[in-house]
């Protein structure tokens, strides 16, 4: 199966070659209350949920792993914002990224240094996440953010082009929900200048993963709460 790219977010430092990263960061100011459309239902009750889901997948996966050793000292600070997107169909997420993208870079990185936009009422197909993305980058480039903002994906059925869907490495990518990574520029240079050699992070993500095994992974415990 071929994919527009997927391979972008292979690891949080190699942006150069067109990739992303897996830089993740808490805000806990505010972090329960969605910024967007709410989603249906009880929608105060299902936004917390959802933010409870990515957090505890952010400190078991994320953190407990290693996979991104910028994570804990981020996390610790409370500079990650949640935006919970009730949105049914992709046109509808597309305004959520740009309401969320304007309000990151209007704020300044000590507040609000990264945001995680959650869309549990679409776009669970990978493909049709996927594709979605490239009208996402599009955006990016409208608003003139190109080299300000970069994007960062991941997705519950998240799959590196030319892998197996079984492949661990998959589950660098893997989370709760289908998720829109907003990332500044400027942290993530910041990121790749403090550490000795970045482009072992991918490799050793790999490697961990493998040999945690989609039992242990199971045993994390950081699906969605539904």
């Amino acid at each position: 199966m071929s994919f527009q790219n997927p391979v972008r977010t292979q690891a949080v430092l190699q942006k150069k070659r067109g990739e992303q990263q897996l830089e993740l960061v808490e805000n806990t100011a505010g972090a329960d209350e969605p910024t967007q459309r709410a989603p249906s239902g009880d929608s105060l009750s299902e936004a917390a949920a959802v933010v409870r889901d990515m957090r505890n997948w952010l400190e078991r996966a994320v953190i407990g792993l290693n996979l991104c050793p910028f994570a804990k000292a981020v996390h610790v600070k409370g500079q990650v914002h949640y935006a919970v997107s009730g949105a049914s169909h992709p046109g509808e997420v597309l305004q959520d990224l740009r309401m969320e993208l304007r309000a990151l870079i209007e704020l300044d990185a000590a507040a609000r240094d990264t945001t995680l936009l959650m869309v549990p009422g679409c776009l669970h197909d990978f493909l049709e996440f996927n594709d979605f993305m490239a009208q996402a980058e599009r955006l990016v480039r409208k608003l003139r953010l190109e080299g300000v903002i970069q994007l960062a994906s991941f997705h519950p059925a998240f799959q590196f082009a030319g892998s197996e869907e079984s492949d661990m490495a998959n589950f660098t990518n893997r989370s709760p929900y289908p998720t829109i990574h907003l990332l500044r520029e400027a942290s993530i240079d910041r990121a790749v200048a403090a550490i000795a050699q970045p482009e072992a992070i991918y490799e050793a993500n790999i490697e961990t993963l493998r040999r945690l095994g989609r039992q242990g992974w199971t045993a994390l415990g950081v699906g969605p709460s539904k």
